[in-house]
């Protein structure tokens, strides 16, 4: 019943917000759509509380970075974006085009100035990182990304993409990883939910400066590592990591392409 309960409020709020969201467009500027866009994005965060009895623990906010920044994220849980995005008043986000797709959703993407990128990768999606990033850069505001590009199962790790990176180097931001165990409780993007308290650990950050291979073995060693201590902590046993290669379909469907 939870599901259920938790599924029909999914899509009452994700409708309706988003109908709200695209009136709002209207209006100039981006203010108004990123207001109705935290009110959709709390309300969703709430029924994940009340409904499908998911609390989150979030740690290491303390941590933080004053100024602008970016967030590298464990993609576990279709409910990440919403979990993450309530922690920040202003977050800019790294998102594939496949959900330009759906109806009016492209036009609330483009004027909340989320950084759509190339489902394919390649230079394509580099290009967009680099473009459309600056952009965000240069109003100051933090970015979200899953530097895996896909849905990850419990104990499950997809190749680390290395378009963080490249944000990270053209842009001189620090990098906050960011561990995860929603996916626990809502996994990838499951009907069935499963009552608990999920953890978000945000990381110390990695300082700018590095260089390539130094920068992605630190970043997914941090990730990857607290990720597992997380499920561990809230299973009450070890956590083996399985490397996973994403098939055509799930490479469609990525995230982010880096």
């Amino acid at each position: 019943m939870r599901s259920l309960a938790f599924a029909v409020a999914y899509w009452t709020l994700s409708i309706g917000y988003t109908l709200m969201a695209v009136i709002a467009a209207m209006a100039p500027g981006r203010g108004l759509t990123g207001w109705v866009i935290r009110r959709y994005v709390r309300r969703m965060v709430q029924a994940m509380r009340i409904l499908a009895g998911i609390k989150l623990d979030v740690r290491g906010k303390e941590r933080l970075p004053a100024g602008a920044f970016i967030v590298a994220s464990k993609h576990q849980s279709w409910g990440d974006g919403f979990a993450t995005y309530d922690q920040f008043d202003d977050l800019a986000f790294v998102t594939g085009d496949h959900l330009e797709k759906f109806p009016l959703l492209g036009t609330v993407l483009r004027k909340l100035g989320a950084i759509v990128v190339n489902n394919c990768g390649g230079r394509d999606a580099r290009d967009a990182l680099k473009q459309r990033g600056a952009d965000a850069h240069a109003e100051g505001r933090r970015i979200l990304i899953y530097p895996e590009g896909n849905l990850a199962r419990v104990g499950e790790k997809f190749r680390y993409r290395t378009g963080v990176w490249h944000m990270y180097r053209d842009f001189d931001m620090p990098v906050v990883p960011l561990a995860s165990n929603l996916g626990l409780f809502w996994p990838q993007e499951e009907f069935r939910k499963h009552p608990g308290v999920a953890t978000l650990d945000f990381l110390d950050a990695i300082p700018t400066g590095l260089d390539k291979a130094e920068f992605m073995a630190r970043l997914e060693e941090m990730i990857e590592t607290r990720t597992a201590q997380l499920v561990s902590e809230a299973t009450e046993r070890p956590v083996t990591l399985a490397v996973q290669v994403p098939t055509p379909d799930e490479a469609a469907r990525a995230n982010s392409s880096t």
